[in-house]
């Protein structure tokens, strides 16, 4: 993983919301490393987060290091009169992870985040958010081990759920989508 912040991409944020945020709740995922703003897992809990009334982002990423994307998803948050529920997958799940004890996020949803991977302990956020986390990492990822999901569990008391997946867990779709239902009624 390229955890330099060289250049800043300047790529715009897309959305697909239809609707401001205004003071709806409101969701902001962040993708992988080697994936887009609106991949196939993103796709699928957006369209479920709509439907249940939030208002969602998904940031473009693409051609930018691990810290310059945290400090993008910072600026954007900061941006928003909203309530904001973090999402991240992989590369993502740390960005997300980075940025929600400074955003003061509502909630953290990680797919097979990039949390304690060896070798880059020290880009670990210094301060953790305080907020309820719900992590989903595959016992079969060949990308990012699971033990860093279950450290980061242990330390901050988030659930951590593994299934018998890869890093992608696209073939779990329908359970990641109704873990992250019960996840976001929870939060309400």
């Amino acid at each position: 993983m390229n955890w330099s912040g060289a250049q800043p991409h300047l790529a715009t944020m897309t959305s697909r919301s239809g609707r401001q945020a205004g003071n709806r709740d409101f969701i902001c995922f962040s993708h992988g490393q080697d994936s887009g703003p609106w991949g196939t897992k993103i796709r699928a809990m957006a369209d479920q987060a709509r439907a249940a009334d939030w208002a969602v982002e998904s940031l473009d990423y693409q051609g930018t290091g691990a810290l310059d994307r945290v400090e993008k998803l910072v600026a954007y948050c900061e941006s928003q009169d909203a309530p904001q529920v973090l999402v991240g997958s992989s590369m993502g799940g740390y960005v997300a992870t980075a940025a929600a004890a400074r955003i003061g996020a509502r909630g953290l949803f990680l797919l097979a985040p990039a949390l304690y991977l060896p070798g880059f302990e020290e880009f670990m956020p210094a301060t953790l958010p305080a907020c309820p986390t719900l992590i989903v990492h595959g016992w079969r990822d060949d990308v990012v081990p699971y033990a860093g999901s279950i450290r980061y569990g242990e330390e901050t008391g988030a659930s951590v759920m593994l299934l018998d997946g890869d890093h992608r867990l696209t073939a779990h779709l329908e359970q990641i989508n109704h873990l992250f239902g019960e996840f976001l009624r929870q939060l309400r």
